[in-house]
């Protein structure tokens, strides 16, 4: 293992100290706060440990400090807030306690990182008329204050991000205030009110995310001013109304995320413009109507997922011409019709989720659905070659037969409950052929077939009246079927027929004779 050497605190003329990853384990010394000359300490990217050491205040001459991806903790000294940095960047430690109250007193500050730490309490007064701030990073803490109150004015900021912390108020963006701003990032917070239209004039934002919030109203059209903008993530807020046609105008986006608000109306046909998205998620809205045929365009697409929405209509074959696809979302939904066939030439589909539809009739042969778990087709009338569906031919034979079994895809307990229902119906069926032949099988004292009627015209017991009960007088000859009789019936009708089919009791063969002799009616 390697350790910061105790000689380095002897290094008084020493002016730059870089050991940025070179494995060092340890406390970093007191003694480097006896540095006076040095301008740039760079630790990052070790092991250290420990605390930050207070003689770090006394580095006078000290402008760049980078500490960042250690295992430092303890409290921030408030001393080093006297400094003239123009650089400190603290990332990902274990830091707690607050940030210095005077950081941004000297305004020669330019960048802060104090991301993946603990801090907590508001942000420094100072922070507000820091002007020389450009980048500001800051998210993963338990800081908290008003957005649009303890943010200042900054005309050379062009990153911030205070996400994933406890701020409050509304947000206050427009140009003015942040006037070459180029990535905003504020989700993940206590952000109330609705999207200010101010935010269109901030034509230079590139990212914006305020997801994860408690915005509410409509999205304003005045977004589709920003037509640098390459990310737009605005998911888990209480968003309403529709989606603006002027999204349409966001021709350099490839990330778009409006999912879980309370979006309704129809999906705008001009997100089909936008040609450089690979992920669009509007899923879990409450939108309706038909999924765009404009969504073919979207040639650079990779993920798509307009899930638990009201969409409905028939999955639209443009969606076919989505080479670049991996991962289909379009469960809980109202879809209908069949799965368009060309959904086989998507070879880089990889994920797919259909459930929850009115979909019926063959999957189609491709990895995707021949891998998809059988939650993800579910809740549909589907069948094809994938475990836990009935074959397309039994679903072709018993989809118009009432009372057959069709190739649903239960909800519940997926193909195990559809193989118990389909056993269960065997046995019922092999109960009731078998109480049936039993009954046609059964015979009277004499031994025969008790009751044979066909369309009401023979009966059992008329064969008995007409041969006297098979008396020796009505036989006309004998041979290997038994004795043959000839009796003239009730109607009129002569017949004859063999008696050893009738007492050995072999129905199919006495019935098919008594029938084809009804198919005609000779008379002597």
């Amino acid at each position: 293992m390697l350790y910061i050497p105790l000689s380095f605190g002897n290094l008084s003329n020493l002016e730059d100290l870089y050991l940025h990853k070179c494995g060092l384990f340890g406390f970093i010394l007191e003694e480097i706060g006896n540095l006076k000359s040095l301008f740039y300490l760079g630790l990052a990217e070790n092991q250290l440990s420990g605390s930050v050491p207070q003689s770090f205040g006394n580095l006078s001459n000290l402008e760049y400090l980078y500490l960042y991806d250690n295992h430092l903790s303890g409290s921030f000294p408030q001393e080093i807030g006297n400094l003239w940095l123009i650089d400190l960047e603290l990332g990902t430690n274990n830091l707690t306690g607050y940030l210095p109250y005077n950081i941004c007193q000297s305004g020669s500050l330019k960048e802060l990182t104090t991301f993946d730490n603990h801090f907590l309490g508001q942000i420094p007064k100072s922070f507000r008329n820091c002007k020389s701030l450009v980048r500001v990073r800051i998210e993963h803490n338990q800081l908290c204050g008003n957005f649009s109150k303890d943010f200042g004015i900054y005309p050379n900021l062009t990153y911030l991000d205070v996400s994933q912390n406890e701020f409050y108020g509304e947000i206050f963006v427009n140009r003015k205030k942040f006037p070459i701003l180029g990535y905003l990032n504020v989700s993940g917070n206590n952000i109330t009110g609705s999207i200010p239209l101010e935010i269109g004039n901030s034509t230079e934002l590139q990212e914006l995310d305020l997801s994860s919030n408690h915005l509410v109203g409509e999205i304003p059209r005045e977004l589709g001013n920003l037509s640098s903008l390459i990310k737009l993530i605005l998911n888990r807020n209480q968003l309403s109304s529709g989606i603006t046609l002027e999204f349409g105008l966001l021709t350099e986006l490839d990330y778009l995320d409006l999912s879980a608000n309370r979006l309704n109306k129809s999906i705008p046909k001009s997100l089909g413009y936008l040609l450089k998205l690979y992920y669009l998620n509007l899923g879990n809205n409450q939108l309706s109507q038909e999924i765009p045929v404009e969504f073919g365009k979207l040639g650079l697409l990779s993920e798509l997922d307009l899930s638990k929405n009201l969409l409905k209509g028939e999955i639209p074959s443009a969606i076919c011409n989505l080479h670049s696809l991996e991962k289909l979302n379009l469960s809980h939904n109202r879809l209908s019709g069949v799965i368009p066939i060309c959904f086989e030439e998507m070879k880089g589909l990889s994920s797919i989720d259909l459930s929850y539809n009115e979909l019926r009739g063959p999957v189609p042969n491709s990895k995707a659905f021949k891998n998809a778990p059988i939650e993800a087709l579910q809740g549909n009338e589907l069948c094809g070659d994938v475990t836990g569906l009935t074959s397309c031919e039994a679903f072709k034979s018993h989809k118009h037969t009432s009372g057959k079994i069709f190739a649903i895809v239960f909800p519940l307990l997926g193909g195990l409950v559809l193989s118990v229902v389909i056993i269960g119906l065997y046995f019922i069926k092999q109960t009731q052929k078998m109480e049936s032949e039993k009954q046609q099988s059964s015979v009277n004292t004499h031994g025969l077939l008790s009751v044979l009627n066909f369309e009401g015209k023979l009966v059992y017991e008329e064969i008995i009246r007409a041969t006297n009960d098979f008396d020796p007088s009505y036989c006309i000859g004998s041979g290997g079927f038994g004795t043959v009789y000839r009796a003239e019936l009730p109607s009129g009708d002569i017949k004859k027929f063999h008696s050893h089919l009738v007492e050995m009791g072999d129905q199919k063969v006495f019935s098919n004779e008594i029938k084809g002799q009804l198919g005609h009616n000779p008379k002597h």
